[in-house]
């Protein structure tokens, strides 16, 4: 049975059992608790999908919303109040009746190379192996070094950190907001840049997601939210809901803010990394969701839609 309904004195954050998971719970009840003296703080750890399917590559079982599914169903069901996901994990489109009610300020945004033996990605001789389980990564890796072979690779931090000796790999790449939370960030041999390596939609961003009617909660939490990311999200997002993309299509988008403006990269590639089909824009922070449709519009339009059509094995 469901537990009752908080008090207002109490919150229950809903998340996941990783340490990575655990530490941005923790991030979000430590700020909580010190805006509001007297309310405490509960986490609630629940076992999603993903972490029950470790060996299976995430585009072969869905992809997005294996990391947050159950998460949200313990919301819905009035077992949590608030739950704390890593927005890039996030389905464009959410559930009924939940709403992502504040975004924090992003973390870094880029990923990261980390190796034992070489300094960069360039470095890595001919034929190199890098490890990976994303395939946007994949995608723009073999575009940039079609040499290298990409390794499919699954886990947490840690495990990937451990494959990297374990498997020989000359490099296996991370998001570097993850090691960042963990403390890791010294194990990074290089930052690539977004012309190198844009990121997933929403890297680096937390996503705090509650019940839409929850007046209460969403009150509580509003001073975590951070406009200037919220507005780069959604317009990230709004990208990724026209293409309907998930860990089963290689996409990728980076949305920043500066000046009053919002500007805006993606890129849409072919599975082999053959052909990416790159675009700008830029506009309003205010019509942030347009601005990515409208960009995801135009991808499709230079080719976009004949790759995604055979990845999806249907017209989009």
């Amino acid at each position: 049975m469901p537990k009752p309904q908080s008090p207002d004195s109490s919150l229950r954050i809903g998340t996941r059992g990783s340490k990575l998971a655990l530490a941005q719970a923790n991030w979000v009840k430590a700020r909580l608790e010190e805006g509001h003296p007297g309310l405490a703080v509960e986490l609630v750890l629940i076992k999603t999908t993903g972490d029950k399917l470790k060996d299976v590559p995430l585009a072969q079982i869905g992809g997005k919303g294996l990391f947050i599914k159950e998460i949200e169903e313990a919301l819905l069901a009035g077992q949590v109040d608030l739950a704390v996901h890593s927005l890039k994990d996030m389905p464009a489109l959410v559930p009924e009746n939940l709403v992502i009610a504040a975004v924090p300020p992003r973390e870094d945004w880029r990923d990261a190379f980390i190796s034992n033996n070489y300094a960069t990605l360039a470095a890595i001789p001919q034929g190199g192996r890098v490890g990976t389980g994303s395939l946007r990564r994949r995608v723009q890796l073999l575009n940039l070094r079609p040499d290298l072979e990409v390794v499919p690779m699954r886990g947490n931090v840690d495990t990937r950190l451990q494959k990297l000796t374990e498997q020989g790999l000359d490099a296996i790449i991370l998001a570097a907001a993850g090691l960042a939370r963990l403390g890791l960030t010294h194990l990074c041999r290089d930052f690539l840049s977004a012309q190198e390596m844009l990121p997933a939609v929403s890297q680096g961003a937390l996503g705090l997601e509650v019940r839409a009617g929850d007046a209460r909660v969403r009150e509580i939490i509003a001073c975590l939210d951070d406009p200037v990311t919220h507005q780069a999200v959604r317009a990230e997002r709004g990208f990724l809901a026209r293409l309907e993309g998930g860990c089963v299509v290689p996409v990728a988008g980076l949305a920043q803010v500066e000046d009053g403006a919002l500007f805006f990269e993606a890129l849409i590639g072919d599975l082999e990394g053959r052909k990416l089909i790159r675009g700008k824009i830029t506009g309003s922070p205010a019509q942030a969701d347009a601005l990515g449709r409208t960009l995801a519009e135009r991808l499709l339009d230079q080719g976009g839609r004949e790759i995604l059509a055979q990845i999806y094995g249907r017209p989009i």
